[in-house]
């Protein structure tokens, strides 16, 4: 984790001019190749030569007009022409990029003479006829010869040349159109990129890039229309489709035209192969595709990756097979649109992230025109080609998808986190309390968590409880910060937000520092979550002396190398948290402290779910799959207090419905589909079987909630005779009973539910290990009311035995207080 004594970003923002930077950050005089190139000879020289590259496509004809032959031609010798050239430019970016810039001057110096002379004669040869090759014909004859015109400045040959006027090209027999056209034109812009792929090589890359980029793009901009133009005012029509190399015919020096030609092939070839191969050494160098870039990694002593710039030169050599450029033009532009549009959707990304360091210098820049960009090479590329625009956008997903399945953290960041910190809060702000509605409630859970080794099927178990809504898991640090020199906290994060992958839980980590776990769990309610998104309900595991099991050592998901380490080298999960608490050892929460807890989650209007013996549950029943093949289980909800001696409709009141619509959300999850929902009707003692059944039933009914109602009798073991007054909720605690009556009155409850657990199963202790009898499923969890803490805080080590007599060999038992509405009937 970064501090303040941290290098800001890994890089020296101040340094000795020349010094070498490694990967990390560290300098060194053998880390990397020393930043040597200026912006005109790392930016200015190699864009403007990969932009000057149309000039590849101005031909040079297999014959002359007398007939003597230039060079041999043929597929063969293209072949062997590209292959020399290629092994020549990959022999001087092997060398390194000090060779390469003086190579790339050297071609531009040969590139501004040969264009220098095109334009001159423009001006200084007269009008002429030209004689073209004649074209083969159908059946192997051959098309009468044409005459192109040099017309010197005509306003009538511009006229004539507005217009489209497609024809065949000559070259391929394919008719030409705009999309055709403008694929090859496009590839004189596609050097834009050039001064950027040369950044690890500049001096000064943040100013080199922008203001070389501008300059030679202007500078090209200028040459071109300069071209066009002239071309246009002097040429005619059949001239210009006929004779891609009709520059050799109007120069005053033929020669300095092929060599210019050829400087330009050469220089582009050199521009694109050196950039190509930084950029996949770049990619090596973080290892997105493993094995397969491996070679690419591969550098000199001096830092050059001549690894990388072999494996381009094979990848273009088998390129070359391709033979005739315009074939390759329309899916070469293609593949460019393809990164230019990735580039303006970063830019677009980041514009509307609002990342504060995000500080363009370029005046005209708006998300306007980053949306303008991308709207424009989607465009442009099915209209060239749609099959190649539809397969590169397959392949540039294929390829997103790889890279988010294999890339781990990244020292670079990610713009998708910027872009979702940007709409939640967005949306976070636009979630309004004051129109939440009863029908669109959803539970939001505060798991309080003292050792997560002992409570993973807890966290898997709330995980599951929360449909779609908040999940938070909370833990207290005991210590006070005024005795502390920094806080304990932080470091903690990364081993929790580990553990929540680990465990594939869709939750998110809260930790606090506080004197007692008490005032944690108040800092924790009061403080967790955001805006709309705050927990409404509390979750903590049962308060009783079973000794805590280490389910790390158990589960699957966590299991580790002997040597305490994950894939990847990271410490393992055990040696972050540690072991859980020995039988019999001093706990960090006393029993009053515990149900002071409970009762202050009540009194913030937070309903409350205690979690007994949840390491007993079914493992099918936690896991992420269908539990449909799984064996079929009971889950039963009793939605009365079963600690009030006296019956009554007890499943309409708000925690009667708060325990039906937990128990229903449960069912909901894949893994609980198979389970069946049984409810549990308790009578009084006077009350007539038939008459609530039948309420109840029109209730799930009108709730949608699908359950079996079973009826049992309760409240004649109270005592010997009613009590002439309706007790209060928790009176039973601090009321005129004894602890004696308390104690059977549980008793007497939880010899009720083991006894509807035992008849499900034809008999057998209670709990979802007491085998499968003949009489049905078992219980896999059991949901029972939980009773309001007793107002007197003297009460609460007895209101917790009571608690803990009314679930012994339960199994699995949720004790929930619900305090919310959370359903209703009215549409």
């Amino acid at each position: 984790m970064a501090s303040e004594n941290s290098p800001l970003l890994a890089y020296r923002l101040l340094g000795d001019e020349g010094v070498a930077f490694s990967a990390n950050g560290a300098g060194g005089p053998g880390g990397a190749s020393a930043r040597k190139l200026s912006t005109f000879l790392g930016v200015v020289v190699p864009t403007v030569l990969s932009m000057f590259s149309i000039v590849v496509f101005l031909r040079i004809d297999s014959t002359r007009p007398s007939g003597l032959q230039v060079l041999p031609q043929g597929y063969g010798w293209s072949l062997l022409y590209g292959s020399l050239l290629l092994g020549l430019v990959g022999g001087v970016c092997t060398l390194g990029a000090g060779l390469y810039a003086r190579a790339s001057f050297l071609t531009f110096l040969l590139v501004s003479g040969s264009l220098a002379s095109v334009l001159v004669s423009f001006v200084a040869v007269g009008p002429r006829s030209i004689p073209l090759a004649p074209r083969p014909g159908p059946n192997g004859s051959s098309l009468p010869p044409q005459v192109g015109h040099f017309t010197g400045f005509n306003s009538s040959t511009l006229k004539a040349n507005l217009g489209a006027g497609y024809a065949k090209d000559y070259t391929t027999g394919a008719m030409m159109t705009f999309a055709s056209v403008f694929a090859v034109l496009f590839n004189g812009c596609t050097g834009i990129m050039a001064g950027a792929n040369m950044s690890g090589e500049l001096k000064d890359p943040s100013r080199a890039i922008p203001l070389g980029t501008i300059v030679a793009v202007t500078y090209t901009f200028f040459i071109y229309t300069l071209l066009f133009f002239l071309s246009g005012f002097t040429c005619d029509r059949t001239l210009l489709q006929e004779d891609y190399g009709f520059f050799r015919a109007i120069s005053l020096w033929p020669p300095l035209v092929l060599v210019g030609i050829y400087a330009t092939s050469l220089s582009a070839s050199m521009s694109s192969l050196i950039g190509a191969s930084r950029i996949l050494h770049a990619l090596a160098q973080d290892d997105l595709f493993g094995v397969i870039l491996a070679p690419a990694k591969v550098v000199s002593r001096t830092g050059n990756p001549w690894g990388a710039v072999l494996y381009s030169w094979g990848l273009v050599q088998l390129v070359l097979l391709a033979g005739k450029l315009n074939t390759l033009a329309a899916v070469v532009t293609v593949f460019y649109l393809v990164a230019y549009a990735a580039v303006d959707l970063s830019c677009l990304s980041l514009e509307w992230a609002s990342a504060p360091n995000f500080r363009p210098t370029f005046s005209l820049f708006s998300w306007h025109t980053c949306l303008l960009g991308v709207a424009s090479c989607l465009l442009m590329m099915f209209l060239i080609s749609p099959g190649a625009a539809g397969g590169s956008l397959l392949l540039m997903g294929l390829l997103s998808a790889l890279l988010t399945a294999r890339g781990g953290p990244s020292s670079w960041g990610y713009v998708s986190q910027a872009l979702l910190f940007h709409q939640v809060r967005k949306y976070l702000l636009r979630l309004d309390v004051r129109k939440d509605h009863v029908k669109f409630w959803r539970p939001q859970l505060l798991l309080l968590v003292g050792n997560p080794r002992g409570a993973l099927p807890l966290l898997r178990l709330a995980n599951q409880l929360k449909k779609g809504g908040l999940y938070v898991l909370g833990h207290v640090t005991l210590g006070d910060l005024d005795c502390l020199p920094s806080d304990p906290v932080q470091p903690q994060y990364g081993a929790w937000l580990s553990l929540v992958d680990r465990a594939q839980v869709k939750a998110f980590v809260d930790l606090t520092l506080s004197p007692s776990v008490r005032q944690g769990a108040q800092h924790l309610l009061r403080i967790s979550g955001l805006g709309g998104m705050k927990p409404n309900t509390l979750v903590l595991g049962f308060y009783d002396d079973a000794a805590p099991q280490d389910h790390f050592l158990t589960d699957p998901a966590f299991s580790e190398a002997a040597d305490g380490t994950l894939e990847g080298g990271s410490p393992a999960l055990s040696t972050l948290f540690p072991p859980p608490r020995a039988p019999g050892s001093p706990r960090a929460l006393s029993p009053q402290d515990y149900v002071a807890t409970v009762a202050d989650a009540l009194k913030m209007n937070k309903n409350v779910v205690l979690a007994r013996a949840c390491g007993a549950l079914p493992p099918e029943r936690l896991s992420r799959g269908s539990g449909g093949t799984s064996q079929p289980h009971h889950v039963d909800v009793w939605p009365l207090n079963l600690l009030r001696p006296r019956g009554g409709p007890g499943y309409v009141d708000v925690c009667g419905l708060f325990l039906l619509q937990m128990a229903t959300i449960l069912g909901m999850v894949p893994a609980w589909h198979s389970a069946r929902l049984r409810i549990f009707l308790c009578l009084g003692p006077r009350e007539a079987p038939g008459a609530a059944e039948g309420r109840l039933r029109a209730l799930l009914s009108q709730l949608r909630i699908r359950a079996e109602v079973q009826e049992v009798v309760w409240g004649e073991g109270a005592g010997s005779g009613e009590p002439e007054e309706e007790e209060e909720e928790g009176d039973f605690v601090n009321g005129r009973r004894g602890d004696a009556e308390a104690e059977a009155l549980a008793c007497s409850a939880n010899a009720l539910v083991r006894a509807q657990q035992g008849r499900s199963r034809g008999g057998g202790p209670g709990g979802p290990e007491g085998g499968d009898g003949e009489g049905g499923p078992a219980t896999a969890l059991t949901f029972l009311y939980l009773p309001r803490p007793p107002a007197d805080p003297a009460r609460y080590p007895r209101y917790l035995a009571l608690l803990e007599t009314l679930t012994r060999d339960l199994g699995p038992t949720l004790l929930i207080h619900g305090v919310t509405p959370v359903t209703c009937t009215d549409l």
